[in-house]
């Protein structure tokens, strides 16, 4: 309906929305008072499941608009951002919002091209002033906040997980499902011939409320294994500093950064990382950060909750230890 508040559904590719979709919502219903409208998920893809609408419904869309076509998968951003312009010209929503991810990072980006409007990326806090969406994110590596608004609808924003209050789920809440019909043109490139999951049975890192990182102290990928049994006891993901990742110790999946992931969890455990603008760009909005480096210098330790000043080979397995004995009493 005009003047609602999109949200560009992620799913995990199995016809089931992502849990960001709960904060994205969430937030999206939350505003969607004073700006006098409603939320709404818009979900693209090539099979969506009754399940998936029904979670989309506890979460607080009052609609979903669906538009399932073969065309759809994998993800094309030259595909899904001519289908999202045709709907927000038809529909007139108030603004559209999607989540901090790698796909939505740049089909946003796209559609605010095509539409001239603005684009608030990486957002952490948005507020309504004066029947006008302010939104506050990162500037400068994440060392100052800014505020911004918009010149005109559509406001086009994208919401960093782990930072938004996620909808509690309303049993029984239905949404209106509607199939507008969308022209989806033929992708302009095949870059991708196979497709390969992997899984590393942890947490995916943006969603992921305990992060637990590795930098150049590990001295080898090898060394990894060390991390990963400790995030296995805390039900925690993964990541790396760009100087891993570069050194071909870790997939850039797992890169955590400003030219990487950024991340927003309860809990930053980071090993034998000095703390380089680049990576604290990252995760700097961490709501608690541990540090634990040889080196009592080491300018993580200027943005850290807790700091420890040792052998990350000997002060990891002792976490896994005291952590394992909590956890089983």
């Amino acid at each position: 309906m005009a003047g609602a508040i999109w949200c560009v559904v992620e799913d995990d590719r199995q016809g089931n929305p992502k849990k960001v979709m709960a904060e994205v919502l969430g937030e999206a219903s939350r505003l969607a008072s004073p700006l006098t409208g409603q939320a709404e998920a818009v979900w693209l893809t090539d099979k969506a499941t009754e399940a998936g609408i029904k979670q989309l419904g506890e979460w607080g869309a009052k609609r979903v608009l669906l538009v399932e076509n073969a065309g759809l998968a994998p993800y094309r951003g030259e595909v899904w951002a001519p289908v999202l312009a045709e709907l927000v010209q038809k529909e007139s929503p108030q603004a559209v919002f999607g989540a901090v991810t790698t796909r939505q990072r740049e089909v946003m980006a796209r559609l605010a091209a095509r539409l001239g409007a603005g684009l608030a990326a990486d957002v952490v806090a948005l507020a309504v002033e004066d029947g006008k969406l302010v939104a506050t994110r990162p500037v400068y590596a994440g060392k100052l906040l800014s505020k911004m608004t918009w010149a005109k609808t559509p406001w086009l924003a994208t919401l960093r997980p782990n930072v938004f209050k996620p909808a509690e789920a309303q049993s029984g809440a239905a949404a209106a499902v509607d199939k507008p019909a969308a022209t989806v043109p033929a992708p302009a490139m095949s870059l991708v011939e196979r497709r390969e999951e992997s899984s590393t049975g942890l947490p995916e890192l943006a969603e992921a409320e305990i992060v637990v990182s590795g930098g150049r102290g590990l001295k080898g990928p090898e060394n990894f294994v060390i991390l990963e049994s400790l995030a296995k006891v805390l039900g925690a993901a993964v990541g790396a500093s760009r100087a891993a990742v570069d050194a071909g110790w870790r997939p850039h999946r797992f890169q955590i950064g400003q030219t990487g992931r950024t991340i927003s969890p309860k809990l930053y455990l980071g090993f034998g990382i000095s703390g380089a603008i680049q990576h604290l760009a990252g995760m700097r909005t961490s709501k608690v950060i541990c540090a634990i480096n040889k080196d009592p210098e080491a300018p993580i330790f200027k943005i850290a909750d807790f700091g420890i000043v040792g052998d990350l080979f000997e002060v990891a397995p002792a976490l896994e230890q005291e952590f394992k004995k909590l956890l089983e009493k």
